[in-house]
């Protein structure tokens, strides 16, 4: 069982098809400070590009632009994300849908979790209005995703990665995923993980709010060594889900992004903040390639 307070906001950080539509204040609003952002130099000393990791779901009056990111907006050749049409919010919904109900287990969403744990799906479902037997007709993880909805404090309409997208309108955007290829994550899992992530949710209904904004105030200031420490808790402490969400993913962008940087063109590399730490994040993995990966203060 993984511990669940920090599955809403980590999807933030990993998933841009995962956000949620619930709004809620955030203490990252009034914080100084600026998300982490990278310039990618090649092996002769030219700049190539540049990283910036997201969060898919803010609060609204989140101030995260730096005049050095708006530089690289102005200066980059193309703009690279994880999904390119996030404004598209019916055709997202649509492609869930038809993910969400082609293979659900026999049994009620009920019998699928721990004992310990249906006292609080009961709560949460009340809560939330969902009707009793809603979750039964899904998929384990498209439960949990629906779940986590209800428990998320961001809105994906406030997301940095939708913003910048707009930036780029006329200018080419590129997607490493789209919404199909994100959801497909999750739909791929063994049912063990994925009444794994549906536990976590339930269990992550209480005093999520708090954890929620710590992390979103980590993202806006910068405060790297925070966010890779709860980057190893809850959702990714999991071997199987860490390496499904997280360092499989990274490695499959690199084989898009290594032809992509020998070019002339200068990309803006635009994904969940998650991807951008420690040893399996794309900074490092670019390093090992021989590209110099250095933070912008």
């Amino acid at each position: 069982m993984i511990p669940g307070r920090l599955l809403a906001a980590t999807l933030a950080l990993l998933l841009a098809s995962c956000g949620s539509d619930a709004s809620e204040p955030s203490a990252a609003a009034s914080v100084e400070g600026f998300p982490a952002f990278y310039e990618i130099t090649g092996r002769d000393g030219e700049l190539e590009g540049w990283l910036f990791g997201t969060v898919h779901a803010l609060p609204p009056n989140v101030e995260w632009r730096s005049q050095r990111l708006d530089a690289a907006i102005d200066q980059a050749d193309l703009l690279l994300v994880e999904v390119a049409d996030l404004s598209d919010s019916e055709g997202m919904a649509r492609i869930f849908r038809s993910m969400a109900f082609d293979d659900v287990p026999a049994s009620s969403i009920q019998a699928r979790i721990g004992s310990s744990a249906r006292a609080e799906l009961d709560l949460l479902l009340a809560e939330s209005g969902i009707p009793p037997g809603q979750l039964d007709r899904m998929e384990s993880w498209a439960a949990a995703l629906t779940l986590a909805q209800q428990v998320s404090t961001g809105e994906p309409r406030y997301g940095a990665d939708r913003a910048l997208i707009s930036e780029f309108a006329g200018r080419t955007v590129v997607e490493f995923e789209g919404v199909r290829g994100q959801l497909s994550l999750f739909d791929s899992l063994p049912e063990t993980e994925q009444v794994d992530l549906l536990e976590a949710v339930i269990a992550e209904a209480s005093g999520h709010e708090d954890r929620a904004s710590e992390m979103t105030v980590a993202w806006k200031t910068g405060d790297l060594p925070a966010l890779e420490k709860a980057s190893g808790e809850g959702l990714l402490a999991d071997p199987e889900l860490r390496a499904a969400l997280l360092t499989s993913r990274n490695e499959a962008w690199m084989s898009r992004l290594l032809p992509l940087l020998e070019r002339n063109e200068r990309p803006l590399i635009a994904v969940g903040a998650a991807h951008l730490l420690g040893e399996d994040g794309l900074p490092a993995l670019l390093a090992r390639e021989g590209y110099t990966v250095r933070r912008v203060q």
